[in-house]
């Protein structure tokens, strides 16, 4: 909780119990919450705050950069507290969201920026596809 603390210190942010909570909650998980998802695994903890507090804050904690929204298709946006642009693999059946750790990114980017004298300044890629649990079940 103090790494926490001290990354929103570090953004001149007011450290408060609800940005606590909701920062803890992204930086300790794999899953890409929504907002609602966030909300009810805050509920048990912290009965009194607001879908609107959450969405607030998920705001706050985006515009300074402490953590990415993901738009995978959904009617709702999902969460990352991993700001550094990396691929995110969806599941067409259940969908979950799983971070790609790889280097062939910046590879590609590299030859594209080579080809084509374009410089590439951020990405968002996503590959939509079946996970191996549903692959299984399916």
């Amino acid at each position: 909780m103090d790494q926490i603390t001290s990354m929103l210190k570090a953004k001149n942010l007011k450290v408060t119990p609800q940005r606590l909570a909701i920062f803890n909650v992204l930086c300790n998980t794999v899953e890409h919450p929504s907002a609602e998802s966030i909300y009810n695994a805050l509920q048990e903890t912290h009965p009194t705050m607001s879908l609107a507090t959450i969405y607030k804050t998920l705001d706050t904690l985006k515009k300074a950069n402490l953590i990415q929204e993901l738009n995978v298709g959904e009617d709702r946006f999902r969460y990352d507290a991993i700001i550094h642009n990396h691929p995110h693999m969806i599941c067409n059946h259940c969908g979950q969201v799983y971070d790609l750790h790889t280097n062939v990114v910046d590879q590609l980017i590299s030859q594209l920026q080579s080809e084509t004298d374009f410089t590439i300044e951020s990405e968002k890629i996503f590959l939509y596809g079946t996970c191996s649990d549903c692959k299984v079940a399916h």
